[in-house]
Order: C-alpha cells, then sequence, then structure tokens
C-alpha cells in the first residue's frame, strides 16, 4: 500500500509548490509539516531534536524528514529534506538531516510495507514509562488500547550505528509502537494522520499512568480480554482512513485557530 495524503484536506498554496514537485508529494509534504507544527503544539517536542517521517509513494523507499537544526514550527512543506535509507540527500538543500535519525526510520522505512510514517518523542511521560521495567501498565483507557501492540527495544546508547537496525527491527516486529527503554518511543502507521493519532493515544497513556502511578492506593486492574478488545477495536479504527483524518484535521483546525496558518 503507498501513502497518499488525504485529497480532500486543504494544502498550503500554490505558489509555495516548487514546479518539480507532484501534486501528490506536494500533498504529503503540507501533511508532514502540519504534523510537526502539531507536535510543537501539543508541547511534545525537544528543541531541534527528534524526528517524524514519512515515505514517498513509490518502490524506491526514499522518504521525508525534517531539516537538522530547525525547530519544529519553522518546517515548512517545501523545506522538508527528501533522503533515501542511507540518509542521502536527494535534492539540493542548505540543511542536512540528524543521523540519529537515520537509524531508527530508515530501519523500519525499509522493512516494514505497512508503516509510511514515523514519529519519535520522548516527552518526560513518555521517557518515564520507557524507564520502568514493566512498562505500560495497560490499566486505563488509553492503556488498555495498546494491550499486545507495543514492542520493547533495549537501550545502546544514543541511536546512530546502523549495526543497530536489525536489533530494533526484531524488537519492534509486527507491532506498531517500538518502546525505546530509558530513551523514548517510535510509533509508525499506514498514513500521517494515523501515526498521529496512535502517538496521541500513547501519550495519554503515560500521563495517566504516571499520574496514577503517584497516587496512594492499588489500580483497579483490567482483564487480558477487556484489553485485548480495547486493542483490536482501536487498531480497527486506526486502520480506516476517515477515522483518524478527521481527527488529525480537527487538531489542525483547532491549531491553526489558535496561531494562524503557518505557510
Amino acid at each position: 500500500m503507498t501513502m497518499t495524503a488525504n485529497p480532500q484536506r486543504p494544502v498550503a498554496h500554490a505558489m509555495l509548490k516548487p514546479a518539480h514537485v507532484s501534486d501528490e508529494e506536494w500533498a504529503l509534504r503540507c501533511d508532514l509539516a502540519a504534523c510537526y507544527h502539531l507536535i510543537d503544539y501539543m508541547g511534545w517536542t525537544e528543541t531541534i531534536f527528534n524526528h517524524i517521517s514519512a515515505r514517498l509513494p513509490g518502490p524506491a523507499h526514499h522518504y521525508l524528514v525534517n531539516p537538522f537544526g530547525l525547530l519544529y514550527t519553522e518546517v515548512t512543506p517545501a523545506n522538508l529534506l527528501k533522503v533515501d535509507l542511507e540518509g542521502n540527500k536527494l535534492e539540493p538543500s542548505n540543511f542536512d538531516a540528524n543521523p540519529a535519525g537515520f537509524a531508527l526510520h530508515s530501519a523500519i522505512h525499509g522493512a516494514r510495507a505497512d508503516i509510511h510514517c514515523v514519529i519519535h518523542t520522548h516527552t518526560t511521560q513518555v521517557s518515564a514509562i520507557a524507564q520502568k521495567k514493566d512498562g505500560f501498565s495497560h490499566n486505563d483507557f488509553y492503556g488498555a488500547q495498546l494491550f499486545g501492540r507495543v514492542g520493547y527495544h533495549s537501550f545502546e546508547g544514543i541511536t546512530l550505528f546502523a549495526d543497530e537496525k536489525a536489533r530494533m527491527l526484531e524488537s519492534l516486529g509486527n507491532h506498531h509502537i517500538l518502546v525505546l527503554r530509558n530513551h523514548g518511543i517510535a510509533v509508525g502507521e499506514h498514513s500521517i494522520a494515523a501515526t498521529f493519532f496512535l502517538l496521541w493515544t500513547v501519550q495519554r497513556a503515560a500521563e495517566i499512568q504516571c499520574l496514577a502511578d503517584s497516587m496512594r492506593g492499588e489500580d483497579t486492574r483490567i482483564p487480558d480480554p477487556i484489553r485485548q478488545k480495547c486493542a483490536d477495536l482501536t487498531a480497527m479504527l486506526n486502520r480506516e482512513d476517515g477515522f483518524a483524518d478527521k481527527f488529525f484535521e480537527g487538531m489542525v483546525r483547532k491549531m491553526r485557530a489558535e496561531r494562524g496558518t503557518p505557510w
């Protein structure tokens, strides 16, 4: 399956589109730039660090990623970098990509045909969960939706080296959520909108678990069959483009109503 942007979604003004960029790629660039701004709007950024990548249509496994050194609010559809799986720029740019992103993002884009967008964050709450041996508890509304959907990868230091790719992929397995222990998280889905929705679910689960763990008293455990039911239903909804698109579009409208249109 090839990821395409929602053709009904408003895109950036055509005057900004370079002549050599197809309409399909431009729509994808607009969605990805909006996602970068949304991550900042939600307070999930790590200054100039971390990455969101989106695979371009076609068999070459090329993908778009942020120029290293820019804040997420400075990312635009036009300045996103087009790179190959080795991180080589495929078009001229005054910017380079952060090599820390290649080991994780290129590994997933190169191996998982069902994942066309990858978001990596390490918010305070997610990093706290990643530090705990047991990881996500699945005992709240959002955590239950992650049951059986999370892989865990042991910390090997800053993710820079190609030899870690195979081990990360083994840890990810057939899941769409990878907890990087003592570090953060990576989530991937079939579209930008679906990936953003999955990240939002993970973030909410982490926030609630952190607060619950700080309180006195025993948790009410959700039985595994109920957890599985929640996880299966949410995964099904996220596979339906209309569900994730409505969520993503609503969040973009909310952001733009408060901040204005960034491009």
